[in-house]
This record gives C-alpha cells, sequence and structure tokens, in this order.
C-alpha cells in the first residue's frame, strides 16, 4: 500500500527532487519573508492574501520560518514537522523517505472493532512513538483490533493531552518526528492492528497559534466556542486548511481512520457544512481500504451516520456515546452531580435504553439544561455506537483523575466491562484497562506564567460543579509530576489482580470476536428490545438476522428472577443459576433467525 498525494493548499511540499514550493496565506500581511536555512527570500503575494515561493536545492528536514513586516518570526501553521516547540523553526518533510514494510495490509471490517484509546505521552514510560511499538504485540495477543490515539498535532509544550493542538500538520516532535509515527502505524498494521487518530478541527490551543495575526478572516469573532473565537469555515483559505488536514493524516500516515472531537462546536454557516464536504472528499479519494470516520457530538444526532441500503457508510461510521457511558455511571457509582443529573432517575432503564436503542435521550428535556437533547436512534444499526464506560474525558474530568475501578469497586465493574464487551455496540477501552489499571489519568498541561496561571484557576473553578470534586484541591496541571502520575503502570498487569484482569478481558474479547461479531455484518435498526428493569438489574435483548442476543445484569443487593431467554450461555459471571445473584451477569445466545 503505496501513499497517495494531492497537492495541499497550505505549507511546504516537494513538487520535484530538490524544488520546494511553500504557500501561505496570510491577508493581514502585506510582506512575508521566508527565512529558509538561514537565508531570507521574499514571497510573492496574491490579492487574495496567498503568499508563495519556489525553492530548489531544498534538503529534507530543512528549517524555515516567516517572518513578517514588522521582524516577527513565526512557524508555518501548517508545518509538516517542528525541530522542537511549537513556536520554533518548522521542518521541510519528504514524504518518500519513510519506506513502508506492510504493504499488503487492507484494513480491518468496522464491525469487528475493538477500540483501545492510547495516549502516547503516557502509554510508556518514555512517552514516544517508537516506545510504544513495543507493546503492540501485546495489545494483539490480548484480542485488541483498533488504537484510537488521542490527538497528536504539535501543541504548546511537551506535555498534555493533546486537545489544544495549533500546528494541525505536525506531528508533536516530543513524541517523535513524522517517521517515528509513521514506524508505529507501520508496526501496528504488521501486527493486525488498525489505527485511527483523534483529531481536533473545532479550535485551536492558546500557544503558538499565529493565525489571528497572519490572516484575521481566518476566525468569527462573533460566533465564540468554549475554547475561543470561531474558525470561519465558510471562508475558503480556512475551509481548505480544515478539510484537507483529515485527508492529509489519512494519507500521508496511511491511517485507517479518525475520530473528529466535539463536532457540535463546528458551526459553518456554508451551504454545505464542512464535516460533510470532508466525509465526502475521504470517501471519494480513499477507495482502497476501509476507512473508519467517527464523531463526538453532545447533541444526539443522526444526520452524520446513514447506513446505504447495501449497509455501506456514505459519510461517518460511528458516534461516540456520551448517553452510555454516563447512565452506566450512574448506575454503578450513584453520582449525579453536573451533566449526570440527567441520569439521575431510574438509571438501570436509561442503561438499558442506551443498549437497546442508541440514545438515552432521544428528544426528551435534559433537566441539566431544561431543553430538549436528541432525535429517534432506534433505526441506527448498533455498530452506529461506540460505548465505553470511562475514556480519557470521563476520567480527566474529575480532580483526581480516578478510574472506574476505584469508585464502583471490582465486582461492579467487572460486570460492567463484560456488557460492554459482550453488547453488540462498538466498545472502547481506554489504556490500562484491560489490566485494571488504578493509577489516575490527570488533566495536565505544560504552559507557563500567565497561561498557565489562568489554566491552573480556570481548572480549579470547573470543578466546583463537577461529580464528587466539592472543596477537593486540584493537582496542579502544568506540574510535570500530574503527569508523571497519569503513565501507566506496567507492572501491574503482572500482579495477580493484573493477570485476573487480563485472562477476563482477553476471555470477553475472545467471545465477542466468536460469537457477537458474526451478528454485526447484517444487523440493523430497530434490532433492541428492554426485557425488564428493575433497580439495580436490566435485561436486553437484540434480534439479528444471524441470531438473538439477550443479556441480563444485576448490580443490586438482592437476587433477581432470570427472564426466559433463547439459546446457550456464552458467558455468566460468576456462575450461572436459576436466578441472577447480586453482582452477576449472564449473556444468551440463540443462534439462527429468531421468530
Amino acid at each position: 500500500m503505496e501513499s497517495k498525494s494531492f497537492q495541499k493548499s497550505w505549507g511546504a511540499e516537494y513538487v520535484s527532487a530538490d524544488t520546494v514550493r511553500f504557500r501561505l496565506w496570510a491577508s493581514g500581511q502585506q510582506q512575508v519573508i521566508l527565512r529558509l536555512s538561514g537565508e531570507d527570500t521574499g514571497m510573492s503575494r496574491s490579492d487574495d492574501g496567498w503568499f508563495e515561493l519556489l525553492a530548489t536545492g531544498v534538503s529534507p528536514g530543512a528549517e524555515y520560518n516567516f517572518v513578517l513586516a514588522d521582524g516577527t518570526v513565526v512557524p508555518d501553521p501548517a508545518s509538516r514537522a517542528q525541530k522542537a516547540d511549537v513556536n520554533g523553526p518548522s521542518q521541510v518533510i519528504d514524504p518518500a523517505s519513510y519506506r513502508w514494510q506492510n504493504t499488503g495490509w487492507q484494513g480491518r471490517r468496522w464491525e469487528e472493532t475493538v477500540v483501545y484509546e492510547m495516549h502516547i505521552g503516557t502509554f510508556t514510560p518514555q512517552g514516544t512513538f517508537q516506545a510504544a511499538i513495543a507493546k503492540l504485540p501485546w495489545l494483539a495477543e490480548l484480542g485488541i483490533t483498533m488504537i484510537e490515539v488521542l490527538p497528536v498535532a504539535q501543541f504548546g509544550g511537551n506535555r498534555g493531552w493533546g486537545y489544544d493542538g495549533v500546528l494541525l500538520y505536525a506531528p508533536h516532535s516530543a513524541y517523535g518526528a513524522p517517521e517515528d509515527f509513521k514506524a508505529f502505524v507501520d508496526a501496528a498494521h504488521g501486527y493486525g492492528l488498525s489505527v485511527v487518530l483523534d483529531i481536533v478541527l473545532n479550535h485551536f490551543g492558546p500557544e503558538g497559534n499565529y493565525l489571528p495575526l497572519l490572516a484575521p478572516e481566518f476566525f468569527h469573532p462573533e460566533r465564540m466556542t468554549p475554547w475561543g473565537a470561531g474558525i470561519a469555515y465558510d471562508v475558503d483559505a480556512a475551509r481548505r486548511y480544515i478539510v484537507e488536514a483529515p485527508l492529509y493524516w489519512l494519507e500521508e500516515f496511511q491511517l485507517d481512520g479518525l475520530r473528529f472531537d466535539a463536532i457540535d462546536q463546528i458551526e459553518d454557516i456554508s451551504n454545505q457544512h464542512v464535516l460533510i464536504e470532508i466525509a465526502e472528499r475521504i470517501r471519494a479519494q480513499i477507495t482502497s481500504r476501509p476507512i473508519h470516520l467517527s464523531t463526538e457530538d453532545s447533541r444526539n444526532v443522526i444526520f452524520l451516520h446513514p447506513r446505504q441500503q447495501d449497509g455501506s457508510v456514505p459519510l461517518f461510521t460511528g458516534e461516540w456515546n456520551d448517553d452510555f457511558h454516563n447512565a452506566v455511571h450512574v448506575f454503578a457509582t450513584g453520582e449525579t452531580q453536573a451533566y449526570y443529573q440527567d441520569f439521575a432517575r431510574q438509571p438501570e432503564k436509561l442503561v438499558a435504553r442506551v443498549l437497546t436503542e442508541g440514545f438515552a435521550y432521544q428528544g426528551e428535556v435534559s433537566p441539566q439544561s431544561g431543553k430538549k437533547r436528541g432525535v429517534k436512534s432506534t433505526g441506527q444499526p448498533p455498530t452506529a455506537f461506540v460505548d465505553f464506560i470511562q475514556n480519557h474525558d470521563q476520567v480527566g474530568n474529575r480532580a483526581r483523575g480516578e478510574r472506574l475501578i476505584e469508585l464502583a469497586g471490582i465486582e461492579r465493574t467487572r460486570l460492567l466491562l463484560a456488557m460492554l464487551l459482550l453488547s453488540p455496540h462498538i466498545p472502547l477501552l481506554f489504556m490500562g484497562e484491560e489490566y485494571g489499571e488504578t493509577n489516575p489519568f490527570l488533566f495536565f498541561t505544560d504552559f507557563h506564567g500567565d497561561l498557565a496561571r489562568a489554566v491552573r484557576e480556570g481548572r480549579a473553578q470547573e470543578f466546583a460543579g463537577h461529580a464528587g470534586h466539592m472543596g477537593e484541591k486540584v493537582p496542579d496541571p502544568n506540574a510535570k509530576k500530574t503527569c508523571e502520575m497519569s503513565k501507566l503502570d506496567w507492572k501491574k498487569p503482572d500482579s495477580k489482580d493484573g493477570k485476573e484482569w487480563l485472562a477476563l478481558t482477553r476471555k470477553l474479547l475472545a467471545l465477542r470476536q466468536q460469537y457477537i461479531v458474526p451478528l454485526l455484518a447484517e444487523a440493523g435498526g430497530d434490532a433492541g428490545s428492554v426485557v425488564k428493569t428493575a433497580e439495580g438489574f436490566l435485561a436486553v435483548s437484540w434480534t439479528f438476522p444471524q441470531g438473538r442476543l439477550s443479556m441480563a445484569l444485576n448490580i443490586s443487593a438482592e437476587p433477581q428472577p432470570l427472564p426466559d431467554a433463547p439459546g446457550e450461555i456464552i458467558f455468566a459471571w460468576p456462575k450461572a443459576t436459576h436466578e441472577l445473584q447480586p453482582n452477576s451477569i449472564i449473556v444468551h445466545l440463540a443462534s439462527g433467525a429468531a421468530e
């Protein structure tokens, strides 16, 4: 599988063996100088604000900056790599310099997906792409099929979650060079693992964003997001930057898909919404392998996730299902502050509804906001929903970054893991969850001065409304220790508890591939039904062309009568009995078309 190439509107690109075209939109500037390997050359300007220059004799890795009329020196907003930090020189990258090894990779089908969410900086002690490669065979053997990498676009400082990226075409230099990220993806393919990347197209971070200086029209100050002025997706040059970035990552790094962060904050007044243009361009341009596109969207909408009659996906593949997490969290922990208040009343009914219908809120009024939220989702196939019982946000959005095992206890968390992995929705595990990691995952940054103080104070104020954080001291996001505390403990998998968790995860993933995945290729909408709910108890079922799947779960203190379920028992914890005992789960499968 060879890299394709399309001509990007922004940035530095080789147009021949040693000739590079440098291109920048700086409508707010009348003069821009290219400083390349220490030599300054004026760039030509078009009437619409594009600056361009062809330079010969340029070697890969050559350093460059743009110098403005007032002497300000800035990196390339479309830099393909930074020599060091976000404010320093950019580097010219030759895409052909990396030789792909696993050229026969054809991707994996969506229905067999088990997502493993990974933050490169805390996944290993070293926090680099190269260090992560050593763990790939371990994940493949466990039964993971897809790695979802948290954002790696260059952001301010060395440490961070990645959601404050400002150079949206450059892998974060602290994690390694572009070739290192390619090597990570290449190695993953060699172990049968897909790799998707989380990307942020709704805002730029607070450090290293020079676009307001270069081109004020890139933003609409009157349209604000939680992170600053909204991007002007209706302005041609800005739209090109945003639309071409996802294609660049997919083609340059041979990724298998993308996750689009907080798309409810992408407000576009164009005739065609920018997200639809992105998805259509990706589908049209990359046809040699499956590309999986997922979204995060608090609105509970389905218009971006249609299915064609043959089941194919014309736009986006799946939706991160926060309703699943939130309902399960309240069900298991009893926390009802902040956004959890929407799930406070009879959470077992909401969990059952999410499992069988997709969203918990399908047009009902949210108690938290007082507004209606969501649309009917029963017609969506179960594979349109990506479910999780924890992720970077839900763990990190706690003052102390506790994982679910610390909040709900071992017994309940074990049952929830089984429910997650044996449901027909697409499951996502947060790194370390597979062996019962208890280290926290905290919010951390690497800012300095006034920005560091603002982030520290803002984070403390933010927790006033979050679950279980009243009066708690929030760890300093800028302290190096906060990041270090968030790294996985790779001794834990070898402990007694770690081995037991790994054995359970491995068993559940094997059962999923054996019994659940074969149901999903032809799975359509309106498949689920709620059999029964009671306090701390739920029983649900799904009817597919290939069989009927039934699941019952009890986290209450009392035994519950077990509803009739056809077929054989494919999993029971701790064991199958005529009643469902406290802290128990049982899953049945009847093969063949159910009546």
